[in-house]
């Protein structure tokens, strides 16, 4: 990959159009709050990934309760805030909400500036019409990009690619580009309502920064005994990704993250079309991306009131 140079046993990509320099491997958010974590070992496993040369953070305000955030917070003071890419994402849709959300973040992430913050799990196709409504959430992002609280805008997703595409539809609409998309990109993927085949090309054309997700959807994946973590990894690193957030809980699976940059080559069609062919049977209905196929993974369905006010100017249609 052209946009792919190497230090210290660490890849760099290009984040789309951005210029940025990141690793191409990023660590989770979420496992770092997780109650079985102890927030000591989370922290050392953030500056231990710093000192080897990851230098993209992953986050959310929805996190754990915001025990994600704080403890990533923690992590990059002395210093380490000013080697990193620092990313997080917010679920209000409205103007109000989003903007109460952001400055939350800054505050538990002790930052004056996020690198990118996001418009999380755009899982619906009402999601878009509501981020770019005269009151919605994107125009909270972009005075906040103005105002230097944030310097690139995103969005993320896992349900569905015909709704990641209906995203950027209305954003080229409104007359906005995203500068990265978050998404699944797994061996999986490949074979079922495939973010790879749908979306991929398309943000590749876009020129816009590709972050991939769930390359092992939380272990799930591995418990169809078809492939290996290392195997998942190096996958979504074949990919055209700028970066692939992966979930570490334990200094064991920071290691294993690391080995799977050192190891990593470029994987010819017939390596790929090997890896593939091992996960199309299980991969065929779904079963392993319950993502995609179940309400489970989503945190707005469960918790409607992070998204904030339905537009104003629409509440008067509601049937009484």
């Amino acid at each position: 990959m052209s946009n792919t140079t190497a230090m210290q046993g660490m890849l760099y990509r290009t984040l789309g159009s951005t210029g940025e320099k990141v690793s191409a491997i990023g660590i989770g958010g979420w496992h770092i709050g997780l109650k079985g974590v102890d927030e000591q070992l989370s922290i050392r496993i953030i500056r231990t990934a710093v000192d080897r040369g990851i230098n993209f953070m992953d986050n959310s305000w929805d996190y754990n309760e915001g025990a994600s955030e704080i403890r990533m917070g923690k992590a990059l003071r002395d210093g380490y805030r000013d080697r990193v890419f620092l990313m997080t994402k917010i679920d209000g849709r409205s103007k109000k909400e989003a903007a109460r959300q952001l400055d939350q973040s800054l505050r538990r992430l002790q930052v004056d500036m996020i690198d990118l913050v996001q418009h999380h799990e755009v899982l619906r196709y009402e999601d878009p019409h509501r981020i770019f409504d005269d009151e919605g959430a994107n125009a909270a992002l972009v005075e906040a990009r103005e105002a230097g609280k944030l310097r690139y805008i995103g969005f993320t997703g896992h349900k569905d690619p015909k709704i990641h595409l209906y995203m950027l539809q209305v954003a080229a609409d409104h007359g906005f580009a995203f500068d990265a998309v978050q998404m699944p990109l797994n061996v999986m993927d490949a074979h079922y309502r495939s973010f790879e085949k749908e979306v991929l090309p398309e943000l590749v054309r876009q020129k816009t920064g590709v972050l991939g997700m769930k390359s092992m959807a939380n272990g799930i994946l591995l418990k169809s005994k078809t492939v290996t973590p290392i195997e998942c990894l190096h996958y979504a690193l074949n990919l055209p990704t700028s970066v692939v957030i992966t979930g570490i809980d334990s200094m064991e699976i920071l290691d294993q993250a690391c080995e799977a940059v050192r190891t990593f080559r470029p994987m010819s069609d017939e390596e790929v079309r090997s890896l593939l062919s091992k996960t199309a049977e299980a991969a065929a209905r779904g079963d392993f991306e319950p993502f995609k196929t179940t309400s489970i993974f989503d945190g707005t369905a469960q918790n409607p009131e992070w998204l904030g006010e339905e537009p104003h100017r629409l509440q008067q249609l509601k049937p009484k």
